[in-house]
């Protein structure tokens, strides 16, 4: 399950996802009516079967949450007009080591740009880089 942030859940991101096999929601489908807050988050990811979270709130969530192993989070610094973007670079992230299933993906923070994925994980807390593959 791939669950978006809510400022990227907008219909042409969701429409650019849809080359993924499994499920995509917007986060406040997890907890809908109510206003969801950043610290929030990995309770309500943790309620799910293995989702990866994606989110553009960098600061937010970088080096910020602790990684668990029953999600993974993974953060584009994208401003909104470049969110056309974000499918193929996540696209591109599962098709990298460490992140082309599920299990792999699991107990992972990672920031993906262009050329890199930088992570960190449950028992790795330094942080390491991979080139993103094309």
């Amino acid at each position: 399950m791939i669950v978006v942030d809510e400022n990227i859940a907008r219909q042409s991101v969701l429409a650019g996802l849809r080359w993924y096999g499994g499920k995509v929601v917007p986060i406040k489908a997890l907890r809908p009516g109510t206003v969801i807050k950043d610290d929030a988050i990995p309770s309500l990811l943790m309620a799910q079967k293995h989702p990866t979270f994606v989110t553009t709130d960098v600061s937010g969530f970088w080096r910020k949450v602790q990684p668990h192993q029953h999600f993974c989070i993974v953060c584009f610094p994208l401003p909104d007009h470049r969110l056309h973007e974000l499918p193929k670079l996540l696209r591109r992230l599962f098709r990298a080591e460490g992140f082309r299933t599920k299990r792999e993906r699991m107990g992972k923070v990672a920031l993906v740009t262009a050329t890199t994925v930088r992570f960190y994980a449950v028992h790795q807390p330094s942080v390491q880089e991979l080139p993103l593959a094309e």
